[in-house]
């Protein structure tokens, strides 16, 4: 518990410095006037309709991300496996782009959109996990060849809509700007609904860590407990992609960093990888808009920069360990 404590106070710190510094810096009982109603001019509307949904996008698309990826990586018994890596995300922003071809005007059902293109992502994903086996890079290319080809359709339907994706580079680069608080309501909803859930059933998630036999000898249906955990996965995936985009290595940044912190028992895991899921989004969003100022960075690409190295150095080190082919 000291470790969570320790992450929410620093989530604490790095929210407060999300809202204080920018291109305009905001002394700090200004933020505070701004949040508690008894702010006025330009400061306060910069808090409240630039840079409060902008951390709220930030600490809603972390914490869903990283928790979709502990979900992902339990449910496969794949360290590799992360919702950008194996296609939920590229599925999810797929379906997004339909929806807003589609119904441009409906804001609420690009969550349920989202929710549904992940899920085709994770359950072919899923497929392809029960036929390679054990075959861990194999699933990565598989996954790698699904997000191309979600990625590919997204193309495919801005080129036929090119109105469909307002801001269609942002989107496919991954990002919390232009956000309002009601584009992110529906989402909110479906991501606390998920996490709820998802923590509800970590018990069974630590069962099914054990192996199919294991929990099927403890009476537990191995099979429709995976569907359902890779559903919530979905779920959390779908709702973050809906609103920020095609952000990636945050479901598999956090996981690993809280996993070799915590170990592997789900409840504690799960916790600490949505905390430190929106920790790793509010501390990379402050860096693109303070490292390069004036100038400001996309989220999606200082996340890549951290991201690759990482996925890199973790394939090698899973090679080495015999995790390959």
């Amino acid at each position: 518990m000291g470790l969570i404590a320790l992450l929410a106070g620093l989530l604490v710190l790095s929210s407060a410095g999300n809202l204080a510094f920018g291109a305009v810096p905001i002394p700090l009982r200004e933020v505070v006037s701004a949040l508690l109603g008894r702010g006025e001019g330009t400061h306060a509307a910069i808090i409240l309709y630039a840079r409060l949904p902008r951390l709220c996008g930030c600490l809603l698309a972390g914490a869903a991300l990283a928790c979709s990826g502990v979900i992902i990586q339990g449910v496969l018994n794949n360290p590799l496996a992360a919702p950008n890596i194996i296609g939920v995300n590229s599925g999810a922003g797929l379906a997004t782009a339909i929806c807003c071809a589609v119904a441009p005007g409906a804001v609420r059902l690009t969550p349920v959109a989202a929710f549904a293109g992940a899920l085709a992502g994770v359950l072919l994903v899923l497929v392809i996990s029960e036929r390679a086996g054990a075959a861990r890079i194999t699933l990565v290319l598989a996954g790698v060849a699904i997000s191309s080809m979600f990625s590919a359709g997204i193309d495919a339907v801005v080129t036929f809509f090119p109105d469909a994706l307002s801001g269609y580079t942002d989107f496919r680069i991954g990002g919390v700007r232009n956000l309002s608080m009601a584009r992110l309501t529906p989402a909110f909803w479906v991501i606390l609904i998920a996490l709820i859930a998802a923590l509800s059933l970590s018990n069974e998630l630590d069962l099914l860590l054990l192996g199919r036999e294991t929990a099927q000898s403890l009476g537990l249906s191995a099979k429709g407990l995976r569907l359902v955990l890779l559903m919530l996965a979905a779920a959390l995936a779908g709702a973050a992609v809906s609103f920020s985009g095609l952000l990636g290595f945050v479901g598999l940044l956090a996981p690993h960093i809280m996993r070799r912190l915590l170990g592997e028992e789900s409840f504690p895991l799960l916790l600490s990888s949505a905390l430190g899921g929106a920790l790793l989004l509010t501390a990379c969003d402050l860096a693109s808009r303070l490292l390069f100022a004036p100038f400001e960075l996309p989220l999606g690409v200082v996340m890549s920069l951290a991201g690759g190295p990482f996925f890199i150095w973790l394939l090698l080190r899973q090679r080495r360990g015999g995790g390959g082919p």
